[in-house]
């Protein structure tokens, strides 16, 4: 592993402890974290009191999947974020922690949590 891409990796996960010492989800307010890879887009809401994760999705999933091209875009982005406001609604959550898991806020993280907020979700 080359010297830039370690000191990267090394910064994303200060960036992440940074934000984890402050997000914490409930039970009442659980947190929706986002984990981004190059090809795609994870999104879970869990519930750090009870160590459980309340469910996830992703751009790998098979009905996501096949309305876009590719996973790792600000379209894949928005659409999962749609996706999983509409999946919370259902299990009775409004309220969410937003996580952004150290990514810098912009591009697809912020794509994600603008059509989360869209589709009802409070954060």
């Amino acid at each position: 592993m080359s010297g830039k891409k370690r000191n990267s990796q090394v910064r994303l996960k200060a960036r992440h402890e940074r934000v984890r010492k402050d997000v914490v989800g409930t039970p009442t307010r659980p947190r929706l974290c986002v984990h981004r890879s190059l090809n795609n887009l994870i999104a879970q809401i869990v519930d750090d009191s009870s160590r459980k994760v309340l469910f996830g999705v992703s751009t790998q999933s098979k009905d996501l999947r096949k309305k876009f091209k590719s996973g790792g875009n600000v379209e894949a982005a928005s659409m999962l974020g749609e996706v999983v406001a509409q999946k919370a609604k259902k299990e009775g959550i409004t309220k969410v922690s937003f996580d952004r898991g150290g990514y810098l806020y912009h591009g697809r993280v912020k794509a994600f949590a603008e059509a989360a907020r869209k589709g009802g979700l409070e954060f």
